[in-house]
């Protein structure tokens, strides 16, 4: 429970600047706190120390309020000007002139990111799954009153549905998030307006919460002394605890599927874990007091969180690990382990001050996390495991863990096998406190549930009601926890059925990829090019963090949807499946021409969304459909490492590692492989080697993918001389002869061009690698039947 002081707390302070909405709006010519204070009484919240905090969370009419001196008005003034200070930096340009400017779009993060100079923005919008991907735009944008008023508009209507208690807080956090995200939270001209108006309400509510623990625990009540007064010196105190969780063992996990439903497997073991790490949050935030204001990330397994540095945190959050391994421990042995770490922070620290103390709080998690890892077990857990019973038990035909089955399958995996069946179709995912048919075990006496809208208003009334998510749906109720954004894209229910929809080859391909570099972005990537880190700060991690999650999570659906057409694939929806879409990487299957497109489209819109400031690197593998998925998926891994240790990364690695052909009598190894930069495989395989392979072959049906294949043994042996010569030979056998009862100039014209181009590409490294990939593709896409055989020796 947070408990009244805490939530009058985070609600004054979701409040505070709502005030702003209504100034812009035109609704009213006073200062924005005084307009908050107004709009709030009119809509029904007659609660004196919310409104307070509204009214009086600025210096000067603080000072002389008429108010206690332990008013949470304080701690709201306090928390605010932390959270403007680690957001509100003056841009870097003498040409700015003072004062606000009301039309000022929100900027993009993305414009301080690596050393980026960008001036990009946002255009006038509500966050909404539906609508077009919001890219930033250089294109002119101002911010109007009529779109103030709609949001404005929106959010009464949604507080009509909410009761200002702990049940409907997340709601609130919900509906701020769906009208405030593109809204910037200051327009002064002096400033970067990066930070959105959602984004630094929610740090607000976060500080606040925190120090209004830390003042509790230390028995403080004179509010205005320390917080007002003596505000400049108690931004030294370490209030702050940097927190953050890690769970091992995701990969293995998911891959530990059978071959039967194995599509369907993946996609709800992936989705299980993403659901149990928002348990765990919330779980943890519920013993903390704390809501999910003081989430900073969650995703992937990992999870960051901003929370008091108090006695009561540490103990809790100590027993809070040491139970959720036991848990780990008695459900899946050791195949699931939490780690967590922490690092304590002054205010001053949140925005940087001194230089480099933000990018050291992420270290210091970081090293506390590895150490855990290291030594994951305490003696007395490992006695536990050792002794673990398993009488008249069996070993699941999934998992291989023994337990007692039902149907050759454990509960855990016959209760995902269920699952499977709704990750996709159902909107609602309820926590219950007492096991149902069909449900998921979860950390802490809970179990997870899917449903429709009826079966969960039903459920809400019942005692063993927990809490609700909602999948790409912003929805408001009580104890609706949050809306989780899920890449939930699919055309296809298994590998079979996605390998027939493959042009030419029926295979699947399956991709694995992730962002190049995300940790040293996040620690080092608002540094500026003298290495200080004026923009390195809470704010703008928080805000980069949810833009990623929003990148990977949600707007992944549209960007398979509207596939662009290339070479390998058609325009509009890709014929593919998230396995799993989440933080920074993506686990994807598909038909393999429309997974290697669908990279390309993800790839494309990473940049346009980052403004070229974050890359991404992966591989994809090509498969029969029955191939097991545990071996796909390491192969997969391996691929995406080989991508990454390219260097300068932004790379893309097809079929296979690094392959040696054969060596020569000079002891020089033949060794292939299929990796490029984005920019080589773009320009240099796809539009000029495949282009010039499809434009000249599909023409022609003289020459069968046998003339191909030799191409490839040859174009791998050039360095013998005797090679090139068969190499030259075969080429000239490709010409046209000369048809004396028909003109026949244009089509030797073009062999000649052709071959022209073959022998050219033949005599460099590069090109002759860059054409043997591009004949791989070629033939993969235009496989006849019969052929296949023939690409297997290949």
């Amino acid at each position: 429970m947070i408990g009244e002081n805490g939530l009058k707390t985070v609600f004054g302070s979701l409040f505070h600047d709502i005030g702003k909405v209504i100034y812009r709006s035109g609704g009213s010519r006073k200062g924005h706190s005084e307009s908050g204070y107004e709009y709030l009484k009119e809509a029904g919240i007659q609660d004196e120390k919310i409104l307070n905090c509204v009214r009086y969370h600025h210096n000067e009419p603080l000072k002389n309020a008429p108010i206690k001196d332990n008013d949470y008005a304080y701690i709201v003034y306090y928390a605010d000007n932390i959270a403007s200070f680690t957001d509100r930096r003056e841009v870097d340009t003498g040409e700015v002139k003072f004062g606000f400017d009301q039309k000022i779009p929100l900027d993009s993060v993305f414009n301080l990111l690596n050393g980026n100079h960008g001036k990009s923005h946002y255009e006038m919008r509500v966050l909404n799954p539906e609508s077009d991907i919001n890219y930033p735009t250089n294109q002119p944008v101002e911010m109007d009153k009529e779109f103030y008023q709609r949001i404005i508009t929106a959010i009464t209507e949604s507080l009509k549905g909410i009761t200002l208690s702990e049940e409907y807080l997340n709601s609130l956090l919900s509906v701020l998030e769906a009208n405030l995200s593109y809204i910037p939270s200051s327009t002064a001209k002096k400033e970067v307006a990066d930070i959105s108006l959602y984004d630094h309400v929610k740090i607000t509510a976060a500080v606040a919460s925190c120090v209004q623990q830390y003042l509790e625990e230390k028995q403080e009540h004179d509010f205005k002394k320390c917080l007002l007064r003596n505000a400049k010196k108690s931004y030294e105190e370490e209030m702050f605890l940097m927190y953050s969780m890690d769970i091992s063992g995701i990969q293995k996990f998911i891959y530990t599927v059978g071959q039967k439903g194995a599509l369907k497997g993946l996609r709800a073991r992936s989705f299980y874990l993403e659901i149990m790490m928002e348990h765990i949050v919330d779980e943890l935030l519920e013993r903390l007091s704390l809501s999910r204001a003081n989430l900073i990330y969650t995703g992937g397994g990992h999870c960051y969180m901003l929370i008091p540095n108090t006695t009561k945190v540490h103990k809790v959050i100590e027993e809070y690990e040491s139970e959720l391994n036991q848990w780990f421990m008695k459900t899946f042995d050791i195949a699931l382990y939490v780690a967590g770490g922490y690092a304590t922070a002054t205010a001053n620290n949140l925005k940087n001050e001194p230089e480099g103390s933000y990018s050291e709080l992420y270290r210091t998690m970081s090293r506390m996390i590895s150490k855990k890892k290291s030594h994951r077990y305490s003696a007395d857990m490992i006695r536990k495991l050792n002794k673990k019973k398993h009488d008249a038990e069996r070993e699941c035909s999934v998992c291989h863990r023994s337990a007692k089955l039902v149907d050759e399958k454990c509960p855990v995996c016959l209760a995902l096998e269920t699952l499977s069946g709704s990750v996709l179709h159902e909107k609602y995912f309820t926590i219950l406190s007492e096991p149902k048919k069909n449900a998921v075990v979860l950390p802490f006496g809970k179990y997870l549930i899917a449903q429709n809208e009826t079966e969960l208003l039903k459920h809400m009334q019942e005692i063993s009601y927990v809490r609700c998510y909602t999948k790409n749906n912003i929805c408001v109720g009580k104890h609706v926890t949050t809306k989780l954004w899920v890449g939930d894209y699919n055309t296809g229910e298994n590998f079979e059925e996605l390998a027939k929809q493959a042009e030419g080859v029926k295979r699947v391909g399956i991709l694995r990829a992730d962002v190049d570099s995300l940790g040293t972005a996040f620690t080092h990537g608002f540094q500026g090019e003298d290495g200080k880190g004026k923009y390195a700060t809470l704010s703008r991690t928080a805000t980069l963090s949810r833009q990623l999650s929003l990148f990977f999570k949600c707007y992944i659906n549209r960007i398979l949807q509207n596939g662009t057409e290339t070479l390998l694939g058609k325009g509009g929806a890709r014929k593919a499946v998230i396995i799993y879409s989440g933080g920074d990487d993506i686990f994807l299957a598909g038909a393999w021409n429309d997974v290697i497109a669908a990279f390309m489209d993800i790839r494309k819109a990473l940049e346009k969304f980052t403004q070229g400031t974050l890359t991404i690197s992966g591989g994809v593998g090509v498969y029969p459909p029955k191939y097991p998925v545990n071996i796909m998926a390491k192969e997969v891994e391996r691929l995406e490492d080989f991508s990454k240790a390219l260097d300068g990364k932004n790379a893309i690695t097809l079929f296979e590692e690094e392959r040696i052909y054969s060596e020569s009598k000079q002891g020089e190894k033949i060794v292939e492989n299929h990796r490029y930069s984005w920019d080589e495989f773009e320009q240099k395989v796809i539009n000029e080697k495949l282009t010039a392979l499809n434009e000249y072959f599909g023409n022609s049906e003289e020459h069968g993918m046998a003339f191909l294949y030799h191409l490839v043994e040859l174009l791998r042996n050039t360095h013998e001389k005797i090679n090139t010569a068969r190499y030259v030979y075969l080429l000239s056998r490709m010409e046209p002869e000369e048809d004396k009862e028909k003109d026949n100039s244009k089509v030797r014209d073009e062999y000649r061009r052709f071959s022209e181009k073959m022998y050219q590409w033949s005599k460099n490294e590069n090109d002759r690698k860059q054409l043997i990939t591009a004949i791989y593709l070629y033939v993969y896409l235009n496989r006849r039947e019969g052929e296949e055989d023939e690409i297997n020796r290949g």
